[in-house]
């Protein structure tokens, strides 16, 4: 295991240790990069492009040294997770459901990676439903971002696409002449708001494939909003009178 950081909380606990390894800035968005597969420092710069690259290559450091990520022998540049790292993944999608249930609008820089696309399906899969559907690819579009997502039972498996993504295989879970398929475009509003329900899957224009293919994926893929009370606002003023 990696030294203790001098930085430390003074608290011996499990959450306090967790943050010293991966409660820096930027930590997790990388850790959570890694999980969609390996990645170059470029691939990381690309994905990330608001990290200062003195903080990217610091951030790699200490993952390393905290025994999270290694280098990639076969990839110049490259880094993948250790199977210690891939521990974090349960926190990292349990952090991306909750983010998505308080997510709201998007500012005007805040756009979407084909990383954070795939992460994000992932958090919002729901096996339980997608038992009882057929076999299905879902070939997504949100804004840049573009990933294939093949869903076979309870089974998942989500790649990013596209002419500016990482090149990885497509999906092999149900990759046969059963699998249905069906693709479409969504802004980033546009698919929060389906994946919270607030959308008629109806309404969501096909670009091609089955027609009846969104209304699938809304509920195969689901995160409940966490609505404000009515009376919150009230409440606040009340307070603070």
């Amino acid at each position: 295991m990696a030294a203790r950081s001098p930085r430390g909380f003074g608290q011996y606990s499990g959450i306090a240790r967790a943050l010293e390894r991966v409660g820096e800035r930027w930590a997790l968005l990388i850790l959570r990069d890694l999980l969609v597969g390996p990645r170059r420092y470029s691939d990381l710069k690309a994905a990330l492009p608001r990290i200062p690259t003195n903080i990217l290559s610091d951030r790699l450091k200490e993952l390393q040294e905290a025994g999270l990520i290694r280098r990639v022998p076969i990839v110049r540049g490259g880094y993948e997770l250790t199977p210690l790292g891939r521990e974090v993944e349960p926190v990292v999608l349990a952090l991306e459901r909750w983010g998505w249930s308080v997510l709201g609008d998007p500012g005007g820089d805040e756009a979407v990676s084909h990383e954070a696309l795939a992460m994000a399906l992932r958090s919002a899969f729901r096996a339980d439903a997608a038992a009882a559907l057929p076999p299905t690819e879902y070939v997504l579009h949100v804004g840049r971002a573009s990933v294939a997502a093949v869903v076979d039972g309870t089974d998942l498996e989500v790649v990013p696409i596209g002419p500016d993504a990482v090149p990885q295989p497509r999906p092999t879970v149900g990759a046969d002449a059963t699998t249905a398929s069906v693709e479409f475009a969504l802004d980033p509003p546009g698919l929060r708001d389906l994946i919270a329900g607030r959308t008629d899957a109806a309404a969501v224009p096909v670009l091609a494939g089955d027609a009846d293919g969104v209304a699938r994926f809304a509920r195969t893929f689901r995160i409940e909003p966490v609505e404000p009370p009515d009376d919150a606002a009230g409440g606040l003023a009340a307070s603070v009178a």
